[in-house]
């Protein structure tokens, strides 16, 4: 078996949801499931994209969200069981698909402009 057929046959044996399309700058909320010992229950994760990277089913999104003045990034998988669903809150605009100058700026200057339809 060569390469491209293994990867066919790992992508499916995976299950791939559909989320709605989002880009960097878009802010969004990603509910997921947090199991604890023996009890499950749904924890959202409201953050701007950063980016997204891979193909297929490594295929990640980072989000990243201002946390009692801390910044905090998390990475989520697209191919992850635990992901509930993703919402879409504000569509922005950046010129780049890594945003990651946003690190360094504070308050209104990390502000990102909205998409206007």
């Amino acid at each position: 078996m060569n390469k491209p057929e293994l990867v066919k046959y790992v992508e499916s044996l995976t299950e791939t949801k559909q989320f709605p399309a989002f880009k960097a700058g878009d802010t969004i909320t990603v509910d997921y499931t947090i199991k604890e010992g023996s009890k499950t229950r749904t924890q959202s994760y409201t953050g701007t994209v950063l980016q997204i990277r891979g193909a297929g089913t490594t295929k990640t999104f980072t989000v990243r969200k201002i946390s009692g003045n801390v910044g905090v990034e998390r990475v989520f998988p697209f191919s992850s069981p635990n992901i509930e669903k993703i919402e879409v809150n504000k569509r922005g605009v950046v010129r780049r698909a890594r945003i990651f100058y946003l690190r360094k700026l504070r308050g209104k200057k990390a502000r990102i402009k909205e998409a206007r339809f």
